[in-house]
Formats: structure tokens, sequence, C-alpha cells
């Protein structure tokens, strides 16, 4: 994937690889209001005007968008960003990114227990109905699947406002030993039918500290109402600022061990998409699967003012350990990047949105590319552009 997106890619390499055509789109966006991204400037250059419609991004495949289709493990749903804005930040639960949807053989959620052992003074169990009552908000969250990409329309990835325990006060209840210096998390993993995408294993090596200073939870609720099945009910892992592979669905055993445990199925199935140095064996030689600064376009909006084509491109930032100051954008390789007229990033999660007003040249196809212009702003996928986004302009 990262070779897909080398710094010398063509919009004509791009586009041929392309899996539709774009055109414009009119389906009722013009309601869509003005995003606050920060204080408006006086002279709004949108100020009076009217939307006419959507530039489609091209390149991205027809998928069905905000409904869920598949079964198990090769079950889907992507979320929409484009309907993004400043009063919708929060993705309904019903339209909350799914990368793997519920065995045909989850056993009865009423009758769940979550095993402690490993490493432990005091194993046992905790049924979830009573972390269900001991549930309180976390707030919202921003979660992405490590393998989400372009041509899903980058629809692996949804914010929504969790309710659920601090995995710190489960372990506490077992008392970890000594020796005990990491956290294998497992979930359900088996399946009425084989999957023809991806590989049983829901667990993920985790150290001590990286689920506390996570702030990491198991999840019973989502967007105010009780997980459903698709979404890892009874109860998921969430662990804030990881991909969403390392967040356990069905979780039903907490086990300490020490340094010598090896890496999980899912943790190899994931190293490339998490960045890691090849395929480690052992679980201490990975990385944290954390997300890193990213920034992308949802939207490039077609406006007529005061008689003359407009463009706004509308995007998000999300990502990282510390919000971002100088964010840049640029439309096709020989051209130069310049500043993001208007964005804040208040916090790395969940998402902020900008925008950035864009007159074209001229008709024609652009690559829409963004980076983050301080070097110490750690951003491996945005670098290597991989959320770059091409678009087919056909009136300025």
């Amino acid at each position: 994937m990262r070779a897909y997106f080398e710094h010398n890619l063509s919009r004509r390499e791009f586009l041929q690889r392309s899996l539709i055509a774009g055109g414009v789109l009119f389906t009722g966006f013009d309601r869509l209001p003005l995003p606050a991204i920060a204080a408006a400037p006086a002279d709004d250059p949108f100020r009076g005007g009217r939307m006419l419609g959507l530039a489609a991004f091209t390149g991205e495949a027809p998928v069905p968008m905000g409904a869920a289709f598949g079964k198990e493990l090769d079950g889907r749903l992507y979320t929409d960003l484009s309907q993004l804005t400043p009063e919708s930040r929060v993705t309904p639960a019903e339209k909350f990114y799914i990368r793997t949807r519920a065995s045909e053989l989850l056993p009865n959620a009423q009758s769940w227990m979550v095993r402690l052992g490993g490493l432990v003074a005091r194993p046992g169990e905790i049924p979830a109905a009573e972390l269900r009552r001991e549930a309180r908000p976390m707030g919202l969250r921003l979660m992405e699947c490590a393998g989400n990409v372009h041509a899903v329309h980058f629809g692996l990835m949804s914010a929504g406002k969790w309710a659920g325990v601090p995995v710190a006060e489960i372990l506490a209840r077992a008392r970890a030993k000594p020796q005990a210096t990491r956290v294998l998390v497992s979930g359900f993993d088996r399946y009425a039918t084989p999957s023809v995408s991806s590989v049983p294993g829901a667990s993920w090596v985790f150290t001590l500290n990286e689920l506390e200073s996570a702030g990491a939870f198991l999840a019973t609720e989502l967007d105010g109402a009780p997980l459903a099945r698709d979404h890892g009910a009874p109860l998921r892992l969430v662990a804030p600022g990881w991909y969403g592979c390392a967040c356990i669905k069905w979780v039903n055993e907490i086990t300490l061990v020490d340094d010598s445990r090896g890496a999980t199925s899912q943790m190899r199935e994931y190293a490339s998409r998490t960045m890691q140095d090849g395929v480690p064996q052992m679980a201490k030689d990975y990385k944290p699967a954390v997300v890193d600064q990213a920034a992308m376009p949802i939207r490039v909006e077609k406006w007529l003012v005061s008689g003359k084509i407009k463009y706004r491109v509308v995007g998000i930032l999300w990502g990282g350990n510390r919000p971002v100051k100088k964010l840049e954008i640029r439309f096709n390789p020989e051209e130069d990047y310049v500043p993001v007229d208007w964005f804040h990033q208040p916090a790395n999660d969940p998402w902020s949105l900008w925008a950035h007003p864009w007159t074209p040249r001229q008709p024609g196809e652009y690559l829409i590319r963004l980076r983050v212009a301080e070097p110490r702003v750690v951003a491996r996928r945005l670098d290597a552009g991989f959320y770059v986004r091409a678009v087919e302009i056909g009136e300025v």
C-alpha cells in the first residue's frame, strides 16, 4: 500500500487504477450547513453563495455506505464521512463502521463471563451484567480500522460516545503478580462460515502501561444504548488512540502474561498495517498500534457565488498525540503546498473539521494531498500519501 502512494505518483497513474469514473452529484448537499471550522473570516468567499453539489472522488469503489452487508468475518459497514459537519461529529451507532460482524455461533450475552487469569493472585470470572451496572461515560472516541483505504471511501472510521469500565480497575481485582508485564485481551472468535478475507483470532497483547496510558476500557454502550452484537456486545475493548484491530470485540478473557508471550494471529495479520518492522513473532517486539496524525478531504463542494463557480474542500484531521498548528494542502504533485485556510485542532481524539477555498486552474483531474508542516509530528501514513484522494473537476 505504501508503494501505491509514492511521492512521484502522477495523477494519470493514480486514475488508471480507478474503479469508477467521477462526476458531480446533486443529492441535497446544498442543505448542509457551512462548516464552523474556526472563526469565519469577514471576507468569507462563499458568503451569499449557493452550493450546487459535490465533485465526486474518483478511484473509489461503488460500495454501499451506511448499511451493513455480508456476514461474520466478511461482514462490513462503511461510514459515510462526506456527511460530517461540526453539528454531527458523532456517528450514530447504527452507522458506526463494522470490520467484522458477529459470529452466528456467538453465545447468549445474558450468561457472558470475562475470565481473569494468568499471572494473577486472584483468578476468577466477572459477569458482563456486573460490568454493565458499573459502566460510566468514557467520552467521545474515534476508532479507525488499520485496513481503512481509499477504495472504500475511507469508511472504516467513526466516532462515538462510549460507556464502560476502565481496564485498570478490572485488572486491580485480579492482583497481578510481580512477573506480569503484559496483558492478553481475547474475544470470542469461532465462526460458522470460512472467511475469504480474514483470519480468525480476536486477541491482542498490550503492556500494562499501554493500557493505562491509553485509558483503555471495556465498553458496554455506544451512543447511549447497549452495544449491538456487530459492535462487540456484550463487551468490547476500546483503547483510545489505537487502531480498531487492537480494540477486541466480544471480550471473554483477560490474561496476565510476561515478556515470553508470542504475538497473536491478529497481531501478525495486521503487522504491516500497524507499521511494524516485518512480522515479529514475539509480542514484546511489537510497537504500539497507535494512530498517527492524519488528515484528508471528505468532500469537495461546488458553489455558485456572484455568478462564478468556486470550490471548497472540507476535510477532517485526527490522530497523533498533540494538536497541530500547521496543516498544508496541495492539488497535484506539480503544485506547491499552501496553508489550509480554516482549521483548528483542539484535540487529537476525535476528529476536527477543516475547510479550504479552491479555484482550480482548469478542468481536469486533481490529486488532493495534505501534510503537517511540523517536523516533530509523527504522520507516517499521511507522509506516505496514504490519504491522497482524486477528484474530477468538470467546470471552472
